[in-house]
């Protein structure tokens, strides 16, 4: 409303001036004189400007007219669209525009005037390689996403835009959540753009996300020939991707395949600790003790990991406490103030129950670096050594409301996950999990009832508060070195003696 008075009010304002201006110029003395032999003509002020707009008028209708003649000769001489140029020039002009003027309503988020531009930008140049994927862009913008998927099929049938209209349909199955027509849309367009970057993205996070390890690995080594990829990146995820094709190595069944994949990850990132961990079993499987102890150790001087000691226990599953302190010398003479030998040596000695050397093992972890591991071990400590209950329990109370240490944590979402994995399970980005202490640790238990039983449950059975033994009731509780040293997770301990 306020528009169309808006423009009323201008086209008064200008017909008022022309006006003044006529009135002005009629009031104006001189004008223009011409003459000839015969005739003479004179013209006023007023008349001498409508004669040079008529003037100006007829030179524009002469030059048009001659730009026709020029066409018509064009025609005339075998050029079979000159004269449809000529009348299609000014259409095309104005498709053109309304085609820049879509563009800038698209960058600018005004979805109506972009559908409004890019449908009269169709009509007036009739260039579908030009004017479909401002429509469908357009359309997806207005929400119209039936118009924008039957657009990019149309851009699909094109040899020019096949690679736009599968991405634009890509990007819609993706955002609709169907994974499996994603990846194959994803294939089909890297088939067509080898080298496609954001394709190739897309593609490695939907094959491993669907667990497809070979299919990833295919796509990370065409990522790495476009350039796209370092080498230490590449062997890195590599390294991910054939560990994941391990998996399984320790079910029944496990094939002599997944057994080398777990090498060739080991071989490929040898400070990936997973990989080294399960080259290491595979290596127990086939019977080669040494090669998993040299693979462990290489790994443990990197970085010292409850899993590698998990891993090295199982070379000699049967061996005394006291021998297997003598082999563990192995891992823990390499970082001996690392808080994880520490802990090791520690639970070591609990298990061969030495616990005034589990005492010296801890140092001073518990006062620097202690979280619910450590305080647990502590109580064993204490528990084994004869202390109080009230001294055990003050352990426990410690524990109970400790961090838990260090987790594998996903440097993308910083979720904290049970265990490794090639792809986080909450915000499915791959190779982001990280052994470290959490951002905002996690507590090691909101009521602490499942760690109770782990010291003080054998003394709810007894009937006199004696400790003549503290030994055998404390080891078995604490720690089952045969299977695996203490984890700072200890619930299916737990569940096992509920």
């Amino acid at each position: 409303m306020l528009w169309s008075l808006l423009k009323i009010l201008v086209f008064v304002a200008i017909v008022g001036l022309l006006a003044m201006g006529a009135i002005f110029l009629m009031e104006t003395g001189g004008g223009l004189t011409v003459k000839t032999d015969r005739w003479e003509f004179t013209l006023d002020a007023l008349n001498s400007v409508i004669a040079l707009g008529v003037l100006v008028i007829v030179i524009w209708l002469f030059l048009k007219l001659l730009t026709l003649l020029v066409a018509t000769l064009k025609f005339l001489n075998g050029d079979e669209t000159a004269l449809s140029r000529y009348f299609d020039r000014s259409r095309e002009q104005r498709g053109y525009q309304a085609l820049a003027d879509g563009l800038m309503a698209l960058a600018s988020g005004e979805g109506r005037i972009a559908m409004s531009k890019a449908a009269k930008a169709e009509k007036l140049l009739n260039k579908p390689e030009l004017t479909n994927l401002l429509v469908a862009q357009a359309a997806e913008m207005n929400g119209d996403t039936k118009k924008a998927s039957d657009t990019y099929k149309k851009l699909v049938t094109n040899n020019a835009t096949r690679f736009v209209g599968v991405r634009g349909i890509l990007k819609q199955k993706l955002a609709e959540g169907d994974d499996d027509t994603a990846r194959k849309l994803a294939e089909k367009a890297l088939a067509i753009k080898p080298r496609h970057a954001e394709t190739q993205d897309i593609l490695l996070g939907l094959q491993t996300k669907s667990q497809d390890w070979a299919g990833a690995r295919s796509t990370l080594t065409a990522k790495l020939k476009a350039g796209h990829l370092p080498r230490d990146v590449f062997k890195r995820r590599d390294a991910v991707l054939a560990l994941s094709e391990a998996k399984g190595i320790l079910e029944e069944g496990a094939t002599v395949e997944q057994q080398e994949h777990a090498i060739e990850a080991n071989r490929l990132s040898p400070d990936l600790v997973p990989a080294a961990a399960m080259a290491a079993r595979a290596y127990i499987e086939k019977g080669k003790p040494r090669a998993a102890t040299k693979i462990l150790k290489k790994a443990w001087e990197v970085q010292p990991h409850p899993d590698l000691a998990h891993a090295f226990a199982e070379i000699a599953p049967d061996e005394t406490p006291d021998a297997r302190i003598k082999r563990f010398a192995a891992l823990t003479r390499i970082h001996p103030e690392n808080p994880e030998t520490r802990l090791i040596l520690a639970e070591l000695n609990i298990v061969a129950e030495d616990f005034p050397e589990a005492r010296r093992a801890l140092g001073d972890v518990v006062e620097k670096q202690a979280d619910a591991r450590a305080y647990t071990l502590m109580a064993a400590i204490e528990r084994g050594e004869g202390a109080s209950d009230a001294v055990v329990q003050g352990w426990l109370a410690k524990a109970l409301n400790a961090p838990r240490g260090p987790q594998w944590v996903c440097d993308n979402c910083h979720d904290i996950q049970p265990e490794w994995a090639p792809v986080c399970q909450n915000c499915h980005s791959f190779d982001t999990l990280s052994w470290q202490t959490p951002q905002t640790p996690e507590i090691a238990s909101a009521t602490g009832v499942h760690m109770l039983p782990l010291i003080v449950g054998a003394l709810e059975d007894k009937v006199e508060p004696e400790v003549e033994k503290p030994e055998e009731e404390v080891a078995p509780d604490v720690i089952e070195m045969e299977a695996e040293p203490v984890r700072p997770d200890v619930e299916p301990a737990i569940e096992e003696k509920v």
